[in-house]
């Protein structure tokens, strides 16, 4: 017997709370969620939202990724609470770095990635966590970026620009209702990037409220990291 998938399921698979050392001396909490059975398609590295603004490893999209897409799409999802974060999984040793310390925080997330051999690294930003991508995502051995609202207001020109020609796929997702960001402004910023794919979500906004624009964001994940498992189930 199937049932739908609601804001609140968490379908199976391999869980573990685990431990980031950073290069600077924090040490950071967050999840690895593997598929039961069988190895990764590959590997989400999910950055959250502004920790100011009550961005944590459980905001709702991040949380959702963790819950659903080792099951229904064979993906690695390791999230984390940046320095200085709660969530009831615990609290990130550090305080708040605005974009620049977290690139110690991506850095020890992707010394787990490797440690674990964990396959096609990708790195999931949504709003702060797409200006941690883009700042310091260039640095890492990931195959590309997906950007989730993202508002381009720690993100330079030249930081942005530095990605074009660099061989890392890097995708926008920008919300036509966007607080911040809306595609028009974006696709002019982005375009310094030609090789941007760039995705338009009409009636879409920065926080992804609701099932329809939750299906919509896991889905364009799953089109870049593993498309055989598309469409998405809606029940389970």
């Amino acid at each position: 017997m199937t049932e739908p998938i609601k804001s609140g399921t968490e379908l199976p698979a391999i869980r573990e709370d685990v431990d980031l050392r950073t290069s600077d001396g924090l040490t950071l909490v967050g999840e690895l969620a593997l598929p039961e059975s069988g190895a990764p398609a590959a590997t989400i590295i999910a950055l959250h939202p502004l920790p100011t603004h009550g961005g944590f490893m459980d905001s709702h999209i991040i949380r959702k990724a963790s819950a659903r897409l080792p099951a229904l799409a064979d993906l690695a999802v390791l999230r984390f609470n940046f320095r200085g974060v709660t969530s009831p999984r615990g609290t990130s040793e550090g305080f708040f770095g605005d974009g620049v310390d977290e690139r110690h925080d991506l850095q020890a997330a992707m010394d787990l990635v490797a440690a674990r051999g964990l396959p096609h690294p990708w790195l999931v930003g949504w709003s702060f966590g797409t200006e941690v991508a883009l700042k310091w995502g260039l640095e890492q051995p990931v195959e590309g970026a997906i950007l989730l609202s993202p508002p381009l207001r720690r993100t330079t020109d030249a930081e942005l620009a530095r990605w074009a020609g660099s061989g890392k796929r890097l995708v926008a997702v920008v919300p036509e209702l966007d607080d911040f960001l809306r595609p028009p402004e974006a696709s002019a910023r982005f375009a310094v990037v030609p090789e941007t794919e760039f995705v338009a979500v009409k009636g879409g906004r920065h926080l992804w409220v609701g099932e329809a624009q939750t299906y919509r964001v896991l889905s364009e994940i799953v089109a870049r990291l593993n498309p055989a498992a598309l469409p998405l189930p809606t029940e389970y």
